[in-house]
Formats: C-alpha cells, sequence, structure tokens
C-alpha cells in the first residue's frame, strides 16, 4: 500500500492511521492536537507533512515511542504492509525488580489482604 515514489509527504494523521499507530485518523488527530506527537522534536498537528526519514514520537499511557520514517502511505492497510512503513527505535523496558511481590501466573484476582500487602511495598 506504499504510495507512488512522485509523493514525497504525506500527513501526519493519516500516516499515523496507515502505520497503525491509531486505530483511526480521527484518533491521530486528536493526539496531534492534544500535544502527544512530535515530529523531529516539533509538536505536530494533524496537517504537518511528514517523509521518509523523519522521527515521530508517540506520548502514550505505557511511555514513549519512538518512530522512524521508512515508507509512505495515505491509506490503512494489512499489519503486515504497516510494520514496513517504520523502524521502531524505542527502548527496551528496563527489567522488573525481583525484589517486588510478584504473583503466580493463573492464580486469580488477588484477595483484599493481598493487595493490601502489595500497597504498602510500593509506598
Amino acid at each position: 500500500m506504499p504510495d507512488s515514489p512522485q509523493s514525497s509527504a504525506t500527513r501526519a494523521d493519516r500516516w499515523l492511521c496507515a502505520a497503525r499507530a491509531f486505530k483511526s485518523r480521527s484518533l491521530a488527530a486528536a493526539a496531534c492536537d492534544g500535544g502527544k506527537i512530535r515530529i523531529n522534536g516539533v509538536t505536530a498537528k494533524p496537517h504537518k507533512l511528514i517523509r521518509p526519514g523523519d522521527e515521530v514520537v508517540l506520548s502514550t499511557p505505557d511511555g514513549e515511542r519512538i518512530l522512524k520514517v521508512v515508507d509512505l502511505a495515505e491509506r490503512r492497510g494489512p499489519a503486515r504492509v504497516a510494520r514496513t512503513l517504520y523502524d521502531d527505535l524505542t527502548p527496551a523496558p528496563p527489567p522488573r525488580d525481583p525484589s517486588l511481590p510478584q504473583r503466580e501466573r493463573g492464580t486469580g484476582r488477588p484477595t483484599k489482604r493481598e493487595r493490601r500487602r502489595m500497597g504498602r511495598t510500593f509506598d
């Protein structure tokens, strides 16, 4: 689905949707308007043009995601194609501290007592 070589730039909201950073173009535009998207270090509006080689930083609840634009696309396509539009430069998350309390997988929801104990260790 990448565009033809003669188009050298595309709108930020369209590219973010095509790269599957957001589920819809309107969500991508809202993130741009909210200051959650930076292109080459500058806060971007939805109409900002993205070119190959640009660095896009997305602020998400899980932390920042850093994407380097490799190719352009205007339309949302399959996930396989979307992954070819960017290189993910996001650093790996730090390893989890083994001293923090952990539960066995599949043991179900924590009890009230367990939740209190977990809360004490984070205070």
